[in-house]
């Protein structure tokens, strides 16, 4: 596991930076060497030659004092969970996933069950240094327009070699309420309510988010640090995280276990892999139960065909339907609803989300700032919808038109969709829907020759 690694090591990565960006022909894009990705578009995974960052992929320094860490761009959240946990720390939103990268979490967004306080990862970023696509180190601040615009970009506009961030003091264990509601719009106003008062039946609530095994079933999980000892629940070995929400009210965990609550299992992904099956899951062993393996096992199944020719021999055709999406808290009934009518994927995941808030004199909430490349209203609650798996495609249908769907639904809600996945809008649409009028002043300003791949080209075009 990746430790602290300390200033001169770092230097060292960022100089094999540098040489790698040095020796890429100037007429050919540039992009990361790297093997692994969390991304789910097609063509993610073209690694031809590119800047090397196997030198980026540590913690740099911890400082328990000031509450913050340095932190390389392509350091995992394990790794920088396992580098401040040991000091009482964590960030001040950590990513469900435990590979995804902190510089990943910022350029591509990033949520978890603490954003409907903290926000977004980058929110809590107070410095960066991003290498650009005209080979220099940039430092900047929360004000620059590239660290303004760099939130969403995916890459557009350069890569974070190291970010301060923020840390949130933290307790050893966490205990968690699970509610059960029948009506989703009862549920949102749960949300709205937590979301202002920052508790429940008058108790903190320092984490929250939930589950929608259909419109007439869904959770909220209420968690609360705490310091209380005693016994915990273990959803590593024979028992899944996500099922205990129908079984039991009250849970407790380890602060560990809680943050990496859904990776076991990969929310529920795991069940494809026969996972929820107790035989398989004796066999399986507990080493590789965790996102990154089930991740792999998906891009070695793409590479040798096997799902694709079971499917044809069965004379089924599949859409992979693999999202996130934000819509404003009032609406998350409405899109459920049709989301299950029209697309039938149970469950499906359920954050709440609000722009992070200054906090001035006497604890008043201050305005949010707003972020150009995925513009968020300021004093809204969203929720961010989940679905992950694929969909047989309906005669006269074809590949691609469930997602299309999606994007409609989620834009007539006054949403926005995270762009790590397919994505089929056109450019008159998705130039309005992700601000890329300030990503192009910006990429003329750090990437004059082009040399960086522009984000509809990434995320549509899936250069």
């Amino acid at each position: 596991m990746t430790g602290v690694v300390g200033w001169e090591t770092h230097a060292e990565g960022v100089r094999r930076l540098v040489d790698s960006y040095a020796a890429i022909p100037e007429d050919a894009p540039v992009r990361l060497a790297k093997r692994t990705s969390n991304l789910f578009r097609s063509g993610a995974h073209d690694r031809t030659q590119g800047l090397d960052v196997s030198g980026l992929t540590g913690v740099i320094e911890v400082d328990p004092a000031a509450g913050t860490a340095d932190v390389q761009g392509m350091c995992t959240y394990e790794a920088l969970v396992d580098a401040t946990l040991p000091h009482g720390f964590i960030p001040l939103v950590v990513p469900q996933l435990r590979t995804i990268t902190l510089g990943g979490a910022v350029t591509g967004l990033g949520i978890e069950s603490t954003s409907f306080r903290n926000g977004l990862p980058h929110e809590s970023v107070l410095e960066m240094d991003v290498f650009t696509g005209s080979g220099e180190v940039v430092t900047v601040k929360p004000g620059d327009r590239l660290f303004d615009a760099f939130p969403n970009s995916y890459g557009s506009l350069g890569y974070a070699t190291r970010l301060r961030i923020e840390l949130e003091r933290v307790p050893a264990y966490v205990e968690l309420r699970h509610l059960r509601f029948r009506d989703l719009d009862e549920l949102t106003a749960a949300v709205e309510r937590i979301t202002a008062d920052r508790a429940w039946e008058g108790q903190r609530v320092d984490g929250l988010d939930g589950v929608a095994f259909s419109p007439q079933e869904s959770y909220l999980t209420l968690a609360t640090w705490s310091d209380r000892p005693g016994a915990t629940s273990d959803y590593t070995g024979e028992r899944i995280y996500y099922r205990s929400l129908q079984e039991r009210d009250r849970d407790r965990l380890t602060m560990h276990d809680y943050l990496w609550r859904w990776d076991t299992d990969w929310f529920w992904c795991s069940g494809a892999f026969g996972l929820h099956r107790p035989g398989v899951r004796r066999l399986w062993p507990r080493r590789y139960r965790r996102s990154d393996v089930y991740h792999r096992l998906i891009g070695f199944d793409a590479k040798v065909g096997f799902s694709a020719w079971r499917d044809r021999r069965q004379g089924v055709r599949r859409e992979r339907v693999i999202q996130d999406i934000e819509v404003p808290a009032d609406r998350t009934r409405a899109f459920v609803e049709w989301f299950d009518a029209e697309v039938g994927m149970r469950p499906v995941w359920l954050c709440p989300l609000r722009l992070r808030e200054a906090e001035g004199p006497g604890g008043a909430r201050l305005a949010a700032r707003t972020w150009p490349s995925y513009p968020l209203d300021p004093g809204t609650t969203y929720v961010n919808v989940g679905f992950w798996g694929t969909v047989p495609i309906a005669d006269g249908r074809s590949d691609g038109d469930v997602n299309r769907m999606v994007e409609l639904k989620v834009s007539e809600l006054g949403g926005h969709k995270s762009l790590y996945s397919d994505a089929y809008y056109d450019r008159a649409t998705f130039d309005a829907l992700y601000g890329t009028a300030n990503l192009d002043e910006v990429r003329r300003e750090h990437d004059p020759d082009g040399r960086l791949t522009g984000l509809y080209e990434k995320a549509v075009r899936t250069r």
